[in-house]
């Protein structure tokens, strides 16, 4: 039994998407309603990241001398070192403190990521690996059933199954044999089955059949039945269509949309405005949880922390995502920026404080960072 991202996607996602598509039927809003839904599930995880972050951006540089110093003094007495070591975290916290929420919830949003590229986003295919013999080998071939990895299937809205690519006399052909390519749940039901029960338009659901590798040695019809001509290897592709991969939402033109211009060059402004909000978003939460800021002490460090949201957003350009994939990026990035600008808000640890206080006492022109609550701007001289 799968545990893995398939459990989590089948079992979590796909149950809630279905809850809200049926309260209103709209996949744009069952992907906001499920996206929101998970970012609220994960704040508190999310919230420890932010938190610990903050602290480290105004403990480093004290941290970082008082370290120095340690490892400089308790060099040859190793378990001194490693007590003062201990002393320095539990005064100013562990670094690595804030990497276990973010690992923690990774499947989850791996399964959530996996949800919006499959279907009824998206169209979903299934390669099979044929190998012919000659006839004279057909002694020597034992018929057993070939299947791939089960995938779910939305046949009609609201509806849908775990469904695998399944060749009931096995992957092993002589020249000559024919064979059905059938796509069918682990029961034995076919998707045309299961299309007629549950989709009132039948023809609204095709799945297609076509040769992907080594045409000269198989055939395949459009009902999926395939013909071995000659000795060699091929793939199969059989394609379930997503129901709505050419469904729209607000100014997204179609959810399963791809890349940010199209077949004929024409720019698709819905993809581009979603990726230019991802960056800026990208740049807002990097700004309140103080990375944007330049500081003199480590230039190179701020140049990355300027250019990446614009690597980030032009990545999607290169490596181009659904609309609906990117729509959940830009909503979750956003949700991301309002969860840290109200965690900033928050009062910095005593501790950590006087650290701050002390600093500004020390330089009268020190910048002001963003996450640094109650500091009033300085009177002009």
């Amino acid at each position: 039994m799968d545990f893995g991202i398939g459990f989590l996607t089948n079992n979590i996602m796909l149950p809630i998407l279905d809850f809200f598509y049926g309260i209103v039927p709209s996949y744009g809003l069952a992907i906001v309603a499920l996206t929101l839904v998970i970012r609220f599930a994960l704040y508190p995880l999310n919230a420890g990241s932010i938190r610990n972050m903050r602290r480290m951006k105004v403990a480093q540089p004290l941290m970082q001398k008082r370290v120095k110093e340690i490892q400089e003094r308790y060099k040859d007495n190793p378990t001194k070192l490693q007590e003062e070591m201990s002393g320095v975290y539990k005064e100013f916290g562990n670094p690595l403190a804030g990497c276990f929420p973010v690992l923690l919830q990774m499947p989850i949003l791996f399964a959530l990521f996996a949800t919006l590229r499959g279907s009824p986003f998206a169209d979903i295919n299934y390669d099979v690996n044929v190998q012919v013999f000659p006839q004279e080998s057909i002694a020597q071939i034992q018929p057993q059933v070939f299947s791939t990895s089960p995938k779910a299937i939305y046949v009609s809205d609201g509806s849908h199954f775990p469904i695998s690519a399944v060749l009931p006399g096995g992957n092993k052909l002589v020249v000559g044999e024919k064979t059905d390519v059938r796509l069918q749940t682990a029961e034995g039901e076919t998707i045309e089955s299961l299309v007629a029960e549950y989709n009132d338009d039948v023809d609204s659901f095709q799945p297609r059949w076509e040769i992907t590798k080594g045409a000269e040695f198989v055939a395949v019809a459009q009902d999926g039945t395939l013909t071995a001509l000659a000795p060699g290897e091929a793939t199969v592709r059989v394609q379930a269509p997503g129901l709505a991969a050419n469904k729209g939402f607000l100014f997204i033109k179609a959810l399963g949309r791809i890349g940010v211009t199209g077949d004929d060059g024409a720019i698709h402004w819905d993809i581009l405005i979603m990726i230019l909000g991802f960056g800026a978003s990208l740049y807002l939460n990097q700004v309140l949880s103080g990375q944007g800021s330049a500081t003199s002490d480590n230039p190179q460090q701020a140049a990355v922390n300027k250019f990446t949201p614009l690597i980030f957003s032009g990545m999607f350009l290169f490596f181009p995502l659904p609309a609906g994939v990117l729509m959940y990026m830009l909503i979750a990035n956003i949700f991301q920026t309002l969860q840290t600008f109200i965690l900033s808000r928050e009062p910095l640890p005593e501790n950590l404080q006087k650290i701050v206080d002390a600093e500004a006492k020390a330089d009268d022109n020190r910048q002001t960072l963003p996450f640094e609550p109650g500091r009033s701007k300085k009177k002009k001289a």
